[in-house]
């Protein structure tokens, strides 16, 4: 029961000043560029177009598919390993350095893509690949300081900064990045020559604006005793096979976790083919697709921010019913659009519920993670977010192959994954799951 008391206390009483919890928000902001410059907007047409199909000679069919296959293969390997490296770092209480060397690899893979040039397509996958995993080892570490950070009740507020500061750095990084291409167009450069310095910028961006996190930020754990060497693997396994032998006692955590990679399976497809509809389906040229894209940023922080505040109020399951009833309605929109004018309805909607709905998850999660398990648990929740990386894009692509390029049919099966994730998410109880994270008694750590 002594070890159950300070549980609940450790839990209840995270209060870190306001710089470091502006630090911890602003990683966020940091890594946000990596994900718009490199896998939706620049680098990825880069390699399609140049790198894959121009010097490489490969079909654009196969150069796509080489691309999907990069970003498909590390998000395999995060979705089986970021539980291990979560509980590894939960016990010897090293999340902060485990996050600086994840941030590390990111920013250096990110650096290098900036030598590949036409034809080197093995190199541009390779390092694809592992700027991804080393991305998404971040992603989840930096989650897993937010239940030491603040109590509970200001998870979802706290969470929703962090989104909407990401927005806002994705969003800059890009028209920094937008902004070298003019000039060096301007200076006689064509587009494909000047895109490898974007990587520059973007890798350099990163690592400025996440210094703030490493020199800020504290990590409040405490290593395990007697857990070194070779026992620090063994350890990590057994923890997670015991909370697996204890799931009955979070039951609305595993709930949760389904309805999110039901749901998030949607956000995913939403991310990488909402550009690919907009332009297949309602005719949007280059310039309009880029423009598009700044305003889901804006408007996504703008959700992030009032979603955060929102489920500290009412709670995180009603504020994500409402999410998600954005989600269907929006793409509702989309499927009976007729005029390019009308997506850019479809992109504001899309751009709240987005924010929004990422920002509630990972709170959510966090509310129902016991603090001392925070690494381990936010390790699932990026395990659910990798493999809606996986499943959902492609269950678009499989449709819309099958069905000889119907977007609108295979836009259906992306509206499935929302509607379906709200009727898993009836099943969540909130209270009994912060329930359950609160009177957790650690049995059986090593």
């Amino acid at each position: 029961m002594l070890e159950q008391s300070r549980n609940q206390k450790n839990r209840t009483l995270g209060r870190a000043e306001r710089r470091e919890l502006i630090a911890w928000a602003f990683y966020d902001f940091a890594n946000s560029g990596y994900t718009t410059v490199v896998q939706t907007t620049l680098f990825n047409t880069y390699f399609v177009g140049v790198v894959a199909g121009g010097v490489g000679g490969l079909s654009p069919g196969l150069a796509t598919l080489l691309w999907s296959l990069s970003v498909g293969f590390a998000n395999f390997v995060v979705m089986f390993s970021a539980p291990v490296v979560g509980a590894i770092a939960d016990i010897k209480a090293c999340k902060k350095r485990f996050l600086l060397w994840s941030s590390i690899g990111c920013i250096v893979s990110t650096a290098l893509l900036a030598e590949v040039g036409p034809g080197d397509y093995k190199l541009g996958m390779a390092l694809v690949t592992v700027s991804v995993i080393m991305f998404a080892y971040g992603e989840n570490l930096i989650a897993a300081f937010l239940p030491e950070l603040v109590p509970e009740e200001q998870m979802g507020r706290l969470s929703g900064y962090g989104w909407g500061l990401g927005y806002v750095g994705g969003l800059l990084t890009l028209l920094l990045c937008l902004g070298y291409l003019h000039w060096a167009t301007q200076q006689g450069m064509g587009e494909a020559e000047a895109v490898p310095a974007t990587l520059l910028i973007t890798a350099v961006i990163f690592a400025l604006t996440a210094a703030p996190t490493f020199i800020w930020l504290r990590e409040r754990a405490r290593p395990l005793p007697d857990v070194s060497g070779e026992r620090i693997l063994a350890a990590s396994f057994g923890r997670l096979r015991h909370t697996f032998r204890e799931a009955r006692r979070f039951r609305d955590l595993l709930r949760f976790l389904i309805t999110l990679a039901v749901y998030q399976s949607g956000v995913s497809t939403v991310i990488v083919l909402a550009a690919v509809y907009a332009q297949q389906v309602m005719g949007f040229d280059t310039q309009s697709l880029i423009v598009l894209i700044m305003v889901i940023n804006v408007t996504a922080a703008v959700g992030a921010l009032i979603c955060g505040h929102l489920q500290d109020r009412i709670g995180s399951v009603p504020t994500l019913v409402i999410t998600l009833a954005i989600w269907i309605a929006a793409l509702l929109a989309a499927y009976f659009a007729e005029e390019p004018s009308q997506m850019w309805i479809v992109g504001n909607m899309i751009g709240i519920a987005m924010g929004a709905s990422q920002a509630v998850g990972r709170a959510l999660v966090s509310k129902f993670s016991p603090a001392e398990r925070a690494g381990e648990f936010l390790g699932l929740w990026g395990l659910v977010n990798r493999l809606s990386v996986i499943v959902g894009p492609l269950s678009y692509g499989l449709i819309n192959y099958w069905s000889g390029g119907n977007h609108r049919l295979s836009l259906l099966s992306t509206l499935a994954f929302f509607a379906f994730g709200l009727l898993l998410l009836s099943k969540v109880d909130e209270a009994r799951g912060r329930a359950a994270a609160n009177n957790f008694l650690s049995c059986g750590d090593s």
